[in-house]
């Protein structure tokens, strides 16, 4: 082949070739960081299902009831601060991997489902009173938003 057509070919792989492989690489970078979110936020839900059983080994504290127990002896009363320290410390890893206050699309929806999780515990009035030692050295900025939720729903029991 005559020069002329090699160089011509080198300008073809120039013009087409490096934006398709830039392309290609920004498009491969992007699926890697989805698949990389993914994976943090079915880490964070599998905790939370772990929570979960972890409540349910415990029927005596009646966790699952929005109602304060009452009557609870000292070492239940442990227990469920114990439990409550587990969800709060839960919380504030899904708070710091994925809540950023612009979130749109899925990072949102993500979100929305810790956040639906952190009001609905935020409504127990067991859970409520134990905060104030539970955020002691947390995130202040999680400690910030946790209270606030907390603020709603005990504004929102008091209304009704």
């Amino acid at each position: 082949m005559p020069i002329e057509t090699w160089e011509l070919l080198s300008y073809v792989v120039t013009v087409l070739g490096l934006p398709i492989a830039i392309a290609v690489f920004l498009y491969e970078k992007r699926k890697e960081r989805m698949a990389e979110e993914e994976e943090v936020y079915e880490a964070l839900a599998s905790s939370y299902q772990d929570f979960l059983r972890l409540a349910l080994e415990n029927p005596d504290l009646r966790l699952m009831s929005k109602e304060r127990t009452g009557d609870l002896t000292e070492e239940q009363q442990e227990r469920m601060q114990a439990i409550f320290g587990l969800l709060v410390a839960l919380f504030e890893r899904a708070y710091l991997m994925l809540y950023e206050p612009d979130l749109s699309g899925r990072e949102a929806r993500r979100w929305r489902s810790w956040e639906d999780f952190m009001q609905e515990w935020c409504g127990r009035d067991d859970f409520r009173s134990a905060m104030p030692e539970l955020l002691l050295g947390e995130d202040p900025a999680f400690a910030n938003y946790l209270r606030k939720l907390a603020a709603d729903a005990d504004s929102a029991v008091r209304g009704q």
